[in-house]
């Protein structure tokens, strides 16, 4: 005859230093396990969609939300030992060699784990945060226990384990929420007005959307930083909003396509390589007799052809100015749960 439940629930399948493990206990204990599972997923859940309408508050719940999760399927696995007969306190030395044998064997899962938490509680990098790590620059999209996801502004995933952001050196663009101050390099042609050039430039940076206003300790300026071979060298040094941080790439190109709209209309010229070139003879003719003999038929050869000397300058469209001021993307429907 086959053995009843209440037979199969006495039944002693394993027993060892005074232990028996039935099994009615194994399965409570696969019950409660279970349970535990699906109860931390869906706190879990319910917290991180609580953080995606947060603004101010995203940190610190993004940090209840990991600790809620773990916290909670560890009691469901205390709990589950215990449904399954097991008695803590009489496995004592058999956690030890267990512990021992953790620390040899998964050493390293275990240091990521613990740099993992080090990383939630101390705040240095955080979820949301725009870091540059060995070349990679990405917003850093979680914090898992065993790897950090990075997210670029092309949609590219890079997995960087816990212990890299603690033991290396990491740059993080928006710490605590800031903005930084960055650099935009151009050049003008020898001849022009410093001063000109100075406000034409300043008046654009400060007129972009995505420039913060200016204060005491951040303003925007304009730096001559050197004397080239055929320009002088200046520097934007302006400060962007923190979102505008976030997409460095689009934001030096709207800045420089800026500066280049700006020089333009103010008939400033930009630089190009030159060579002088001294002419001694042409057609019989030296100096400035050939030179102007030179010219005169260039001049002849554009009005046969009716090609103007110079084109008028046409308003342009800076796509990269047009990408910082498009809201941020909503993240996947994968990073939301």
């Amino acid at each position: 005859m086959l053995p009843t439940l209440a037979e199969l629930d006495d039944a002693r399948l394993i027993q060892f230093g005074g232990v028996s493990l039935t099994f009615g206990g194994l399965v409570s204990a696969a019950v409660l396990l279970g349970g535990a599972v699906a109860l931390s997923w869906v706190v879990t859940r319910s917290i991180r969609r609580f953080r995606m309408r947060a603004e101010r508050s995203a940190q610190a719940l993004y940090l209840l939300e990991k600790l809620a999760g773990y916290a909670i399927v560890f009691a469901g696995a205390v709990m589950a030992l215990s449904a399954a007969g097991l008695n803590l306190s009489s496995l004592a030395v058999f956690a030890g060699a267990i512990g021992i044998g953790v620390g040899l064997g998964l050493q390293g899962v275990v240091k990521e784990f613990v740099s993992g938490l080090f990383l939630i509680f101390d705040r240095m990098v955080s979820v949301g945060d725009y870091v540059e790590l060995d070349g990679a620059r990405g917003a850093i999209a979680e914090i898992g226990p065993r790897a950090t996801r990075i997210r670029t502004n092309d949609n590219i995933n890079i997995i960087v384990p816990n212990s890299h952001l603690i033991e290396g050196r990491v740059t993080n663009w928006t710490l605590k929420g800031d903005t930084r101050r960055i650099h935009i390099p151009f050049s003008v042609a020898y001849g022009a007005d410093r001063s000109q050039v100075r406000d034409a430039v300043l008046a654009a940076a400060r007129a972009s959307p995505f420039t913060l206003p200016e204060t005491e300790t951040r303003k925007s300026q304009v730096w001559l930083t050197t004397f080239g071979e055929s320009s002088l060298d200046f520097e934007l040094l302006v400060w962007p909003t923190p979102e505008a941080v976030k997409r460095p790439a689009a934001m030096h190109a709207a800045y420089t396509w800026a500066i280049a709209d700006a020089l333009d209309e103010a008939g400033i010229e930009v630089p190009f390589p030159q060579t002088d070139l001294r002419i001694r003879s042409l057609f019989g003719r030296e100096g400035d007799e050939a030179i102007a003999a030179m010219l005169g038929q260039h001049l002849a050869k554009q009005a046969d052809t009716g090609t103007p000397s110079s084109r008028p300058s046409q308003p342009s469209q800076n796509d990269a100015a047009a990408e910082l001021l498009k809201p941020p993307e909503a993240p996947p429907e994968r990073d939301r749960e």
